[in-house]
């Protein structure tokens, strides 16, 4: 298990391997403990559902999560996948930064 994720939910991330590649989407979750993440768009699969009083039944598609090592954080310049570094600013808080083009990630 991983100790510190460099992605956090909300971040643009590229897909790097596997049936998605290239497809770019947003993070809605990310798993922890499985060192997955749920990614908005990709990886989708259908899954057969009985219907109940709330729900409808048949036949949905869903986002199935996909190993953190499958994607990249998009570079907030040109969307490319680029790595993250950290980085103190002069006001003593602690950053994330594309090592792609050295753009601030966090704002």
């Amino acid at each position: 298990m991983a100790d510190k994720f460099k992605l956090k939910s909300g971040d643009k991330v590229v897909v790097t391997t596997g049936r998605d590649k290239g497809k770019t989407g947003e993070i809605t979750k990310v798993l922890r403990k499985e060192n997955r993440v749920v990614v908005q768009g990709v990886n989708m699969v259908k899954r057969h559902q009985r219907q109940s009083q709330t729900s409808q039944g048949g036949i949905i598609e869903k986002e199935a999560p996909i190993a953190i090592s499958n994607v990249a954080i998009a570079d907030p310049k040109d969307g490319q996948p680029t790595r993250v570094g950290y980085k103190i600013n002069e006001d003593g808080s602690k950053v994330r930064f594309a090592k792609r083009s050295g753009e601030v990630i966090d704002s």
